[in-house]
């Protein structure tokens, strides 16, 4: 039997529990943590008065074992406005209860709430177990589209840079 879970937005008090999972997913994505400022950052951009992103969180006996940060963005070929997902983790400890699916039903649910065209997020090449999580959702692949970043040093460099047209 199932133990019930609450989804509900997450509150600043949650914010140690947020924290914790997403330094869970780094560790599982093999990639290193938010360092301690970049926590302060986390929680500050999710809790000021124009947050920057937002976070669902699941609740299982009282404890915080599961989150969901997304944030809106805008596809000028559709005119819509789209939701798309940063990070979705469960603990391993609460995982086999539908809490993935919940969170993802509730997301998509504010995505036809807001009007948006898309509902959208990113999967490693490696984890197959989410790609299939998603695939049974009715999600596709997006093969024609291949990420690209900038990061750090390389952001300053190309604001300072003097581009040129053709």
């Amino acid at each position: 039997m199932n133990d019930p879970f609450v989804v509900r937005p997450a509150r600043p008090e949650d914010a140690p529990a947020f924290i914790a999972l997403v330094r869970a997913l780094a560790e599982f994505e093999k990639l290193p943590g938010p360092t301690d400022e970049a926590v302060q950052r986390l929680i500050e951009h999710a809790f000021c008065e124009r947050p920057w992103y937002q976070i669902l969180v699941a609740e299982l006996d009282g404890r915080v074992v599961a989150y969901a940060a997304f944030f809106f963005n805008y596809s000028t070929f559709l005119a819509r406005p789209s939701l798309y997902l940063e990070d979705l983790f469960v603990h391993p400890s609460a995982r086999g209860r539908g809490i993935a699916s919940d969170m993802m039903r509730r997301l998509a649910a504010l995505a036809v709430e807001r009007g948006c065209g898309r509902f959208e997020w990113s999967v490693l090449d490696w984890n197959r177990g989410a790609q299939g999580f998603y695939e049974r959702l009715g999600a596709q692949h997006v093969g024609d589209w291949q990420l690209y970043r900038l990061e750090g040093d390389a952001i300053a460099a190309l604001a300072g840079a003097q581009l040129r047209g053709c």
